[in-house]
């Protein structure tokens, strides 16, 4: 049989699978130390260095979903067209990568500063609800449309795999909007002891979170069960 003949972009795409739902479980356990109040605030921060540091992980997962999946496409003999033009030649699948990279860069960047540089964040947040509208809308149309992109062979899975990605990205929008009490919460809480109305501040932004974690990993194992099985595809 043979090995694949691209084995090694299928290896990365399940890496980044992995590491993506690992990195959000290391995640959600260091949180429940953070919100731990028989612990100290040195402990506390602690947990909190500890989570930020593995939070990293599934951000640049996410990130580099995007052009591993798309260098996935492009591999494939699919004949998808846009408007008579061949969809997914190299020139495209590179500039997706450059553009990836780029926008790692700034997830990277906001990560590491924390938001203390505003341009960034929004260039970031752009970037997020652009391809949460662009994804979602060719996610609509691959699962719906008959022969979608000219394609026949029955892709109404990567349809199904995309809209899980774009639902993903904008679930961690929601994180980020649920978690802006946070800081000032726990600034309080190192600054002056906990309190009950801190304690109550901090568990409920980061309790706040939850049905957004619970939406991304049912996403990434849901995407992950699509990409194998291909379920309704006439390979």
């Amino acid at each position: 049989m043979g090995p694949h003949p691209h084995g090694w972009w299928i290896v990365l795409h399940l890496v980044l699978f992995v590491f993506w739902l690992g990195g959000d479980l290391g995640v959600f356990h260091s949180s429940r130390h953070v919100l731990d109040p028989a612990a100290t605030p040195q402990a506390r921060a602690t947990a909190l260095r500890i989570m930020s540091g593995l939070d990293l992980a599934p951000k640049i997962c996410l990130v580099l979903f995007l052009p591993s999946g798309v260098t996935l496409m492009a591999m494939e003999p699919h004949g998808a067209e846009l408007f008579g033009v061949r969809l997914f030649p190299l020139w495209s699948v590179l500039l997706v990568w450059a553009f990836a990279l780029g926008w790692l860069a700034l997830t990277v960047a906001d990560h590491r500063t924390h938001g203390r540089f505003p341009l960034v964040r929004r260039a970031d947040w752009a970037i997020r609800l652009t391809l949460v509208a662009v994804i979602a809308g060719s996610a609509a149309y691959t699962m719906f449309a008959e022969h979608p992109f000219g394609v026949d062979t029955g892709p109404r899975w990567l349809g199904a795999k995309l809209a899980l990605y774009a639902l993903a990205i904008a679930a961690g929008l929601g994180i980020r909007l649920r978690l802006r009490a946070f800081g000032p919460a726990f600034g309080a809480l190192t600054a002056s002891g906990s309190t009950p109305e801190v304690e109550r501040a901090l568990r409920r932004s980061v309790d706040g979170c939850l049905p957004f974690v619970w939406t991304i990993w049912a996403c990434v194992l849901g995407a992950a069960v699509l990409g194998v099985l291909k379920p309704g595809a006439t390979l």
